[in-house]
């Protein structure tokens, strides 16, 4: 849905932002900025303001009068494939299994263009459907199923981070490039969307196993000579995963140092679950200023392991949250949280609402160096805001009549909503899914 507003408009209802980060204590403290009843000021999809009363502004505001409802900034999915909605709640299988048996079969369908226009718009859709407004992402191998999802996303307005996979190695033929072909169609794609409205691209190595050396070495060749390329990829997701890049690297430290010594570790590099790493990977991963996209519900699914946040934030490494998918078994970043909080607790470890929430959305800005486009309601950012309702249903009534304390009403949110609570998703101002609630 596209409805059209104002240039200006006054948005009321339950503000939850974040200043900084919150830590992992239950108390707010001033990183938590909690403003019941206020309004958010949207000039020409850019936030202006938050203001408590009506007088602070005049008659030319459009109001939009959500009180009761809780509102925060569009959720930032760092690590999401685009094309695996196909295989989502797949039977039986731990990672590599998983990938040959469901997940490369659903990928070739992508070398379609009607199949991969199809797929970016029900995928994009489908994000906003889920309160996610911006997003880290992968296609598949086929350069016409980056284009689409660009295009796609383009024309949603969305913040997207995306670009074709490189596969040289280890995957059916019909998935494989070449050093040469991979250069080729990413230097298109990057001079086709590379900056263009909200887009960034990314290099994007599936994971080690399926890259030769002289195809991350080309990777690395186009993020140094490109400005503002972002690096996405897959390390120590599955114990099997990790022998067998021992096995194909034997001369490497570790699975993430292979990255490392092919050049594709840095600020704009985003690498997905993490769990099987050890001190001297955490080292480098906050030396580099990498991240890490932690993706629960995927792991918990696939059987992969725990990820140890505390430990790697511990070591100075950022920590932002991803659903993964299909791997994961939801596009809703609050399901994905509420199974975060689960990982932890195995590890006897408490992930709050605050320190969860705010790694999926300002966390996820900073980490992605676009905390000052997303993921707050600081003035001057993009006007990517979600309303919710706080509870549908006996049950979530009932719990959130009896919360005695904010903490408690927010993690009871986080833990029992999903995407059935969203009421309206505005992206720059646009209003792009709205629930009728009459």
């Amino acid at each position: 849905m596209n409805q059209s507003l104002p240039s200006k408009f006054a948005l009321r209802g339950d503000l939850l932002d974040f200043a900084a980060d919150p830590g992992w204590s239950v108390e707010p403290g001033a990183a938590v900025r909690f403003r019941p009843d206020h309004w958010l000021l949207v000039e020409d999809g850019i936030i202006r303001g938050v203001h408590a009363s009506d007088a602070a502004f005049d008659a030319s505001w459009t109001r939009i009068d959500h009180r009761g409802r809780l509102v925060l900034p569009g959720f930032i999915d760092t690590h999401v494939h685009a094309p695996q909605l196909d295989v989502i709640a797949s039977f039986g299988a731990e990672l590599l299994d998983w990938l040959n048996t469901y997940t490369f079969p659903a990928e070739q369908r992508y070398a379609d263009a009607h199949e991969a226009q199809a797929g970016a718009e029900r995928f994009c859709d489908a994000l906003l459907a889920h309160g996610t407004t911006s997003a880290v992402v992968f296609p598949t191998v086929h350069k016409v199923s980056a284009d689409a999802l660009l295009a796609a996303a383009h024309a949603r307005g969305m913040r997207l981070i995306a670009g074709k996979v490189l596969m040289d190695r280890n995957a059916p033929t019909a998935l494989l490039d070449t050093v040469d072909s991979a250069e080729a169609d990413s230097r298109e794609l990057i001079e086709r969307w590379h900056g263009r409205g909200r887009l960034a691209y990314a290099m994007t190595v599936r994971f080690a196993p399926t890259s030769t050396v002289a195809q991350m070495e080309m990777a690395g060749r186009l993020m140094r000579e490109v400005p503002g390329l972002y690096m996405q990829t897959h390390v120590a997701e599955n114990r099997a995963e990790v022998a067998w890049v021992r096995e194909l690297f034997p001369q490497a430290r570790s699975y993430l140092d292979v990255y490392d010594r092919h050049g594709l570790l840095g600020p704009r590099s985003v690498l997905a679950h993490g769990i099987w790493l050890d001190d001297e990977d955490r080292a480098l991963l906050a030396r580099t200023a990498a991240q890490i996209a932690h993706s629960p519900s995927s792991n918990l699914f696939l059987g992969s392991g725990l990820f140890a946040w505390r430990a790697l934030e511990d070591a100075g490494a950022r920590v932002s949250v991803a659903t993964d998918v299909g791997g994961g078994t939801s596009l809703s970043m609050i399901r994905t949280l509420a199974d975060a909080y689960k990982v932890q607790a195995l590890q006897g470890v408490k992930l709050t609402a605050w320190k969860a929430l705010y790694a999926a959305t300002r966390g996820a800005a900073l980490a992605l160096a676009l905390d000052h486009e997303i993921g707050s309601f600081e003035p001057g950012r993009m006007a990517d805001v979600c309303v919710w309702d706080w509870a549908r249903g006996p049950v979530g009534q009932r719990r959130l009549a009896v919360a005695t304390g904010l903490h408690e009403k927010v993690f009871a949110w986080m833990t029992l909503a999903d995407e059935r609570h969203l009421v309206q998703a505005f992206v720059g101002g646009i209003s792009r899914v709205r629930r009728d609630t009459s």
